[in-house]
Order: structure tokens, then sequence, then C-alpha cells
């Protein structure tokens, strides 16, 4: 647990009226382009559940205390698997997100009349500019400033796969009467881009708004900066304006290889006044959930964050089993009474690599994402040979006998380029270890890469030792460190990696005063080996705690819709809800509807809407 402090990593900016490009130079760090996981808009898996290769958890159908009261297909007739994200409400309306699967041209929002919550109907679609789509963090709230008065949805904007005339920011819409929904503004967000002259604001993967007394200010995700933290003031809806942007990875990182990843960004938010004071909750990927003060949004300071345990705590009390836990803090919610926030843990994999090499030295090692997965029927063995940056195929010798796994070094290009460069030289498998420099050393990052052979990362020092380079006055740091002496071409040490099932994600509670992890639930399923794959996406996504009672809600994919109780500190499910034919659920909401009765919403990506009630 890191001490309370104000302003060590804050960048706090200047009034900047949104649209007028860049206005000024500051000493924001861009993110690494190079093909590492760094942000909140490259976390999401995206499997459809209702396919013919997936099964489902509860094929007829299954319920327990839960009541289906109404639900709407938006495409019945004409199934689009993937298309729907979050879901939020406001009045007798919901409104979904529209991802970019399983096509993208643009996305923007589902406007649900909700009056007749057993007959939900469809009003229209709010379009995202071309080429763009909305995903996590819809929202709607009302306003009462001197220059709006009324109704405001809040939806971000990231760019479709294979698209540049797309936009970022945030598109903020007049819903005082949601069957005529009006554009305030498109795009608005932080064009400051250090070297960067733009024309379009930065990618953005959520967004959260909130009021204090006559001002209301918004959140961004920003996807393309470190500062990734940006505030906004929206007291005029029409004329948005960036106050501060924020970096928290300093204050949130735990030391390299404390969690299964190193990848520390910001996902999603939440504001709650908590004691007087404007409090933001956020999920910061590897680096736990952190509490910000947020009174004077244009100076934001650190009040505490959570640290993740040495050991992952499910996967001991379920199978003894001691690996490191995988952190990726995606959402989190304080709860009714302010006493504990409920956070979600997402993981699309539910395997991680062991690791040997000849000389018995055990390491870690990071599968990459779009690349043949090492699992229970995968292994990567054998001989290993040392290609340099592997950026110019030329330069690359080709596999043989002795070597099947190449080696390769990070920099220069990115980490698809390397593993398609040296999978056409005839090797079965890559190991990238790290560079020096910011981001390097010993930290282990998740690669972004699309290629036809496994491929893993490890620490520079574990490629060191793969590469029996001495590690005699070994340095890394920050500026610099020593040099890779071996030459292009030479043999390292046999490897022998192998897959271990480590469960899906789940959720975790916490003391909201002392960031204790009191507890955790975990749908059983999730943590068998048995459904590792043939039933879907068993990750947790999602989590809304009651207003009145001490229930949380849960969206948990393809395991479906959960009711967990936190009475007495500790996390009990107590009820849950899977359709026939099984769900793929995304977003959660908790609605008090106009008809006096709670519900909750719940997205279905491939689908559309739920409207469930809590009956125990």
């Amino acid at each position: 647990m890191r001490a309370t402090r104000a302003g060590a990593a804050f960048v706090a900016v200047a009034a900047l009226v949104m649209g007028a490009g860049p206005a000024f130079a500051h000493d924001d760090t861009p993110y690494v382009d190079d093909g590492v996981l760094d942000s909140g808009k490259e976390t999401h898996n995206h499997h459809a559940q209702h396919s013919e290769e997936e099964g489902h958890l509860y094929p007829e159908g299954t319920s327990a205390n839960v009541d289906l009261i109404g639900n709407l297909d938006l495409f019945e007739g004409m199934e689009e698997p993937g298309r729907i994200a979050d879901v939020s409400a406001y009045g007798d309306y919901a409104y979904l997100t529209a991802f970019w699967e399983p096509e993208c041209d643009r996305g923007g929002v589902y406007i649900v009349d909700i009056s007749d919550p057993t007959a939900p109907e469809l009003v229209t679609l709010v379009p995202s500019h071309q080429g763009t789509f909305s995903g996590e963090g819809s929202q709607v709230i009302h306003l009462e400033t001197e220059y709006f008065s009324g109704e405001v949805l809040a939806f971000q904007n990231e760019i479709c796969p294979g698209y540049s005339n797309g936009i970022g920011g945030m598109t903020l819409v007049d819903v005082t009467d949601p069957t005529k929904p009006k554009i305030l503004v498109e795009g608005a967000g932080d064009f400051s881009n250090a070297g960067k002259a733009q024309t379009k604001a930065n990618e953005t993967h959520s967004v959260r708004m909130w009021t204090d007394g006559d001002k209301a200010y918004a959140v961004l995700v920003d996807d393309e900066e470190a500062t990734d933290v940006d505030i906004v003031d929206i007291t005029n809806p029409s004329k948005p304006v960036l106050i501060s942007e924020t970096d928290l990875s300093e204050d949130t990182a735990q030391a390299p290889g404390e969690v299964h990843g190193d990848a520390v960004f910001l996902h999603d938010m939440v504001v709650k006044e908590i004691g007087g004071v404007q409090t933001m909750l956020l999920s910061y990927w590897d680096g736990g959930y952190v509490k910000l003060n947020v009174d004077d949004p244009a100076n934001p300071v650190f009040i505490a964050d959570t640290d993740f345990a040495a050991v992952d705590p499910v996967r001991l009390e379920v199978a003894g089993q001691s690996v490191t836990p995988e952190g990726n803090g995606h959402q989190a919610e304080f709860t009714n009474d302010d006493e504990y926030f409920i956070a979600t843990d997402e993981d699309f994999d539910p395997y991680r690599v062991t690791a040997t090499m000849a000389d018995g030295t055990e390491f870690t090692a990071i599968q990459g994402s779009d690349v043949p997965a090492i699992d229970e029927g995968t292994s990567l063995a054998g001989g290993t040979r040392f290609v340099g940056l592997a950026c110019d195929a030329s330069s690359i010798p080709v596999a043989d006998a002795e070597a099947s796994i190449a080696v390769i070094e990070r920099g220069v290009c990115d980490f698809t380029v390397k593993v398609q460069n040296v999978e056409a030289k005839g090797y079965d498998g890559a190991v990238v270890f790290n560079r020096t420099g910011v981001d390097g050393c010993d930290t282990l990052v998740s690669m972004l890469v699309q290629a036809g052979i496994p491929a893993v990362f490890v620490s520079r020092t574990d490629g060191f030792r793969i590469l029996n380079e001495s590690l005699d006055g070994y340095t890394c740091n920050d500026a610099g460190g020593t040099p890779v002496s071996t030459a292009v071409g030479a043999y390292g040490q046999d490897v022998d990696i192998k897959a271990v099932f480590d469960g899906w994600g789940y959720v975790h509670l916490y003391d909201a005063t002392s960031m204790e992890d009191l507890d955790q639930y975990y749908v059983p399923e999730s943590q068998m080996d048995a459904y590792a794959s043939g039933f879907g996406d068993l990750s947790v996504h999602e989590v809304a705690t009651d207003p009145e009672d001490e229930l949380a809600y849960i969206s948990y994919y393809a395991a479906g819709f959960r009711v967990v109780s936190y009475e007495g500190g500790q996390l009990t499910e107590v009820g849950h809800f899977i359709d026939e034919g099984g769900n793929n659920f995304w977003g959660v909401e908790v609605h008090e509807h106009s008809n006096g009765q709670k519900y909750v919403l719940a997205s279905d990506r491939d689908s559309g809407l739920y409207i469930l009630q809590y009956a125990p």
C-alpha cells in the first residue's frame, strides 16, 4: 500500500477549449507503439457466445432467485454477434452502446423504450462518427447549469480496426426527449498528445460524468497517453474544456513480476461523493484500484490504492496453486454505505505458461495475444537461436534441426513484424525478451501480436540467460544497460514452455478505507480446467451495486448474470440467470423504474437488452 500523497505523478493542464487542436506542449509520455498492451481499447476479447464453435455453460437455461421481466433482441433474424457492448438507463429509457463487431462502419448508442419493462422497444440509434465505435461506459445524467437544463448522454469514441476516418474523444447528446436526441458535441477530448499535430482527440475507452453544485465534469480514459486520466469541464456541454491530465502509473505499479503482466493503465472509473469529498474510484489494470480526491478536478489528489496479493488467493483456495495474481483490474463500484467497493478482474486466458531452460532455470513468460495459444494441447519446446531484432527478414537465419525457436530482442519494430518474420523463416515459435530503457528490463509486457506460431515475452534478464550471456556486471535501467553480445545466428539454451490452467477472471470485495482485499467470488466452473474451452468465456466483466441492499449484480459473459451478497464482508452467490441457449453478458445496471420497481438491466453482446429482477 502506498502512502497518501498529492501531486507527484500528476500533470495539471490549463483550461483548453476542445476542438481547437493542440494549444501547448507538455511533458506527456506517449504510449509505446510497438504492440504492447497499454490501453483499455486492447483489453477486450471478442468471442461470440452464440456460435457453432462455442457451447454453453447451461444449454437448457437456468435461474435461481432471478426473474426475466423482458428482453429485446435487436438483431432477430439477422444476427450480429458481438455488436452490443455496455448498458445504462435513465427514466423510461435504456441506452446500449454499439461495438465494432462483427463488422464496423459506425457504432453509437441504441435508445430503447422500457416504459413497459415486459416489452422493451427500440426507439432509435444515435450514430457515432463514421469509422467509429462505442464500448464501455455510456451514461445519462441530469444537468442543471447556467448553460443547460435537461438530460445528457455521454459515450466514448474509438476507431474501428482498419479505419482511418474515425474519431476519438467523447460525444455528448441532449436526450431530454430521448425520441429526438440532439448531438451537442462530437469528438471532444484531449488534443494535446506531445509532438503530434492533431485534428482528432485521442481515442477514449470509457467516460463517466458527475455534477458538483452547479458545475459538471466528465472523466475520460485516454487510450493514447500515459497521462490517461483526462478530466473535462462539461458545465456547458456544447463546449467542453479539458482541465487536467493525470498519470497514476508510478503510484499504482507493483514491482516487476509481482503481477502477471505488469501492464499499468486506466480502464474504467466511477465518481461518488463520500463524506463530503468527490471521490473517484479508478480501475488501473495491473496497478489495481485507486481512489482520487477530485473536489478540485483541475488538481486531483491521490488518496490510496490497492496492491494485488503475492499469491493469487482464488487459485490457492481452489487448487492449492501458488501463482502470481493475473491483475487486470477492470471495473469497480462503491457499495451503498461506502464501506466497501466491489471490483472485477477480467481475464480471458484460463492458461499461463510454465517455462524451464535446459540448465533447470525456471522463468516467467507471457503469451502473445493473437497467436496459437500454448494450452493443454500445445507446448513449445526445443532449441533456440538468437535472431537479433528480427525487423529485417533478410538478416534472420533460417530455422534448422538444432533450433526451432527464435529468440528476439524487443525494439525498433513492432511485435507482429518480428514474429511474422521468423515464422516465414521456418521457426515453430518465438521468445521475445525486453529491451533497456523505460518499460524495459524486467518488466513483463503483454504483446499484441498476430502470427501463426506461438510467441511469448520474457524479461531481459531471462533473455540473457537463454542466450547464455554472462550476468556479471549486468545492468538495466531507464537510461540503458548492458547490450547483447551474442552474435545473430548463435544458439542458446533449449527451452520447454508448457501451459498450466490458472482460471478465468473473478470478483474482489475491498475495504474502501484500508483498501484491503477481504474476499473473492468466482463461478465454480470458471476455476475448473474441464471448462477451459467449449463453454464460452467464463470471465467476469462488470459489477453494479444495489443502492439499498447489500447486493451486487454481475455480468459474467458466458457464465451469465450473477447476484452476490456482501453481508458481513463476505461474497456469497444468492442468485443467477442464464437464458436457454446461453448468454454473453457485457454490461449491468441497477435501475429504479418509474413504476416503483427496481430492475437490473444486462446487455447481451449478441442480441441486446435483458431486464431482470432479483426475487429471493
